[in-house]
Order: structure tokens, then sequence, then C-alpha cells
């Protein structure tokens, strides 16, 4: 991996982090240290994101009825919640909100087609896959640093993990440990 590979950190942000939150992933503190050791050899080249809930104008289709279904989470995009966790906030790094999943769409202008990216975060069974396949499907290059990763469960997670690691040469699943012996 070169000078040109970017370390995306999906959705590091409370309301995937806090154990009380409906979306809370248990294994967000083992990804979070992870994150932790991977943050120094990506300074200038680290984009995170944020899921916003989408706006009233932005809620068509199966988005009503998502958020319907999850009225906790239905906060301004400025609520502390939807912050970034304190590991995150004050880190030299662009930072993307997007109200979707998959970030893809939203990562693309600032990377290219043809971007090299470790790819980390919250929730590997939803907002990661959604990110990493259509990435992969565009023409990127992909890492899943899968302890770098939480799923909403141990089950999901692994689950998640298989299905993407069906897509090679597009995407790699490797640790951090091996992602660090790479850069």
């Amino acid at each position: 991996m070169g000078d040109n590979t970017w370390l995306v950190v999906i959705d590091g942000q409370r309301i995937f982090a806090d154990p009380d939150s409906d979306w809370g992933s248990p294994m967000w503190p083992t990804a979070m240290a992870a994150i932790t050791r991977l943050l120094p050899r990506f300074v200038g080249r680290t984009i995170l994101t944020r899921w916003i809930p989408p706006t009233a104008e932005q809620r068509v289709g199966s988005w009503r009825d998502y958020m319907a279904a999850w009225p906790f989470a239905d906060r301004p995009a400025d609520d502390p919640y939807l912050d970034l966790v304190s590991g995150l906030r004050d880190i030299e790094a662009e930072v993307i909100d997007a109200p979707t999943f998959g970030k893809w769409d939203a990562i693309r202008p600032l990377v290219g087609e043809a971007a090299t990216l470790i790819v980390t975060g919250v929730s590997t069974d939803c907002c990661v896959i959604a990110t990493v396949l259509p990435a992969a499907d565009a023409g990127a290059r992909l890492t899943v640093g899968t302890d770098g990763c939480a799923g909403s469960s141990i089950e999901n997670q692994q689950a998640a993990l298989a299905v993407m690691g069906l897509y090679p040469p597009q995407v790699r699943l490797r640790t951090v440990a091996e992602l660090l012996s790479e850069v």
C-alpha cells in the first residue's frame, strides 16, 4: 500500500458506541482500539464518516419506514448523540456526513474511482458492507480491517466478513496487525 491509501472509519459515532443505544455494538471498544493503532499511519489520509438521519425530503420509500421503526435515531444532524466518539473527534481527517448506509457515493469525490482504501468502523453488517461492495464494484481496491470493524453481533460480524471475503481481489480481509506490517 502506498501513500495514496486512505483509512476510512465508517460511522465511529456515539449512537453506535454507546452500549445502552439500540444500535450500540458490543464489539466497538475492541474495534476502536484497533482503529487507534492504524490512525498514526494515515495522518492526512483519514476519512471519518457519520450517518445522519435523512431529512424529511430524503425520506422516500423505505427510508420513511426505517425512521418510523427507529424513532430514537430521528435526531437533528448536530445532535450530540450523532457526534464522533472522543478518540476520533480531534484527529486530522476529512469528515463526511451521509444519510445513507453506504458511504461510497460520498467518499468517491474525495478519493476517486480507483482509490485504495482500508475500511474499518461500525456496523460491519450494515454501513461497512454497504460501503465496501459498491466501492469494489466501482473499481476501488479495498482492505477491510477485520478487527477494526464492529458488527451488531458476533454472528452478524462473521456473516458480513464472510460475504465481503467473497470478492477478492477487489476486497481483502486483514487484521490490523497484518495491515501494520504492510504499511
